[in-house]
């Protein structure tokens, strides 16, 4: 079939009033009353009204119009009129001919009471029906692209690592075993040791945006078994202060992108504010901050080493009071709770040169600076109980001029979940992974 009348999106019908278009898109809504015919389509930019007044016999557009269902595929060629009633723009397509491109099969499986996990199960009539998650992946576009183009105004080199390993990865969290032919393999929990080795192969300083696989049987609503992780790496580096420097950059940067091009829709559709960060963000020891804490009652036993999600929430609500800030660098961590190859400072060995960065309470990047010193590491890996015999293709590249170097691991969903003030990780994510979810 020859189109005459290339393709208009919704959001530039404006330009074309009085002349005679061609809209592609979804049924929104049908509303077919006894003299006229109200049909709003609807395309990833916005909603036009087509008005038809009613033939009677031989009038196919009736006839193509009173066929239609909700969320049919359509392409509606008309004439744009202005119409000030419409609430729509103002404006109203009278249609010339209706092109059914895929009827919609009804009842539609879900509508506007389905609860999350019945959304999940048809996400991509979700996504579709949603502007919020249609709005959430123009977000995360932007977010990306802020802190690529970041990264490589400071001279960042991209990478892309295997997410297939020989051996399980570092020690801590579980990783998820496969068949390899003969043998076993196991997906990668991080891109850690690659971009170790990239450091090693001279590679000044890099990142990579790509998939991360956990295999913890967490459900809670910050979880996931697949989810996509930004991670930097910086050799030559002075300190942990240099990778934290370079991430509240990195995120000011990207905010102030996100907040530029969808502020004001993230305000209407979500009803937060988009606040770009003063720098530098505070930062304050994890004994510090188990201190502030044990002040405001949490871990009354004094036996937690590590921060839960109430202490998270704790520490942040003390920041805002005191620093007026939400986010917060909390560093230092203790050894035992840092995996073997986090550098140990000297002058105080029982803890790590390490970071949680937290936003409004919530985990969304683990950084450090790394043990470059192979005698160190070996030291190290031994004191933890590990064996060091599966890791030594890691291990080597520490043994021929290893530069000091650093770098972090943030959780892009994580950033949109408290950026869009979403209430679970899967609504950040396009297809949801976890210990209950392997479809769609």
């Amino acid at each position: 079939m020859i189109h005459t009348t290339s393709r208009v999106l919704v959001s530039d019908l404006r330009e074309h009033v009085g002349q005679a278009v061609s809209v592609s898109g979804w049924v929104n809504t049908l509303h077919l009353q006894g003299k006229m015919q109200f049909v709003v389509v609807r395309d990833h930019t916005g909603m036009v009204q087509v008005t038809h007044r009613r033939g009677g016999e031989g009038d196919a557009v009736e006839a193509a119009l009173e066929d239609l269902t909700s969320e049919s595929a359509v392409r509606i060629t008309g004439r744009v009129v202005d119409n000030p009633i419409v609430k729509l723009g103002g404006l109203e397509i009278l249609p010339e001919s209706v092109e059914v491109l895929n009827r919609a099969e009804t009842p539609l499986p879900i509508d506007d009471r389905t609860g999350l996990e019945g959304r999940l199960d048809w996400r991509f009539l979700d996504v579709r029906r949603r502007p919020q998650a249609q709005l959430l992946f123009a977000v995360q576009t932007t977010l990306e692209q802020g802190m690529r183009e970041y990264a490589y105004l400071q001279g960042c080199t991209e990478m892309h690592t295997p997410k297939l390993m020989g051996t399980a990865s570092e020690s801590g969290a579980e990783v998820f075993e496969l068949g390899y032919f003969d043998r076993s393999a196991y997906l990668a929990q991080s891109p850690q040791f690659f971009k170790q080795m990239a450091i090693a192969a001279g590679i000044d300083r890099l990142f990579e945006i790509g998939p991360v696989f956990r295999a913890e049987p967490s459900f809670t609503s910050r979880h996931a078994t697949e989810f996509t992780g930004v991670d930097v790496e910086l050799a030559w580096i002075n300190g942990f202060e240099d990778v934290m420097a370079f991430e509240e950059q990195m995120l000011t940067h990207a905010l102030s992108k996100v907040a530029d091009a969808h502020g004001e829709a993230i305000r209407e559709t979500f009803g937060v504010d988009v606040a770009v960060p003063t720098t530098p963000f505070p930062r304050i020891t994890m004994a510090e901050t188990q201190k502030i804490l044990r002040a405001r009652g949490w871990d009354p036993e004094g036996v937690k080493e590590d921060l839960d999600p109430e202490g998270e929430r704790e520490i942040a609500a003390h920041v805002r009071e005191e620093f007026g800030h939400e986010w917060v660098f909390v560093t230092h961590y203790p050894k035992n709770i840092r995996p073997f190859y986090h550098m140990r400072p000297e002058d105080e060995p029982g803890v790590t040169l390490s970071f949680d960065l937290l936003w409004k309470g919530l985990e969304v990047t683990t950084g450090a600076q790394r043990e470059h010193r192979y005698d160190v590491l070996l030291k190290q890996a031994a004191e933890k109980g590990m064996s060091t015999e599966p890791m030594q293709d890691y291990l080597n590249a520490f043994r021929y001029g290893c530069p000091p170097h650093g770098g972090l691991g943030m959780g892009l969903g994580r950033v949109l979940m408290v950026m869009l003030g979403l209430d679970s990780i899967r609504e950040a994510t396009f297809l949801f992974r976890g210990p209950n979810r392997l479809t769609p």
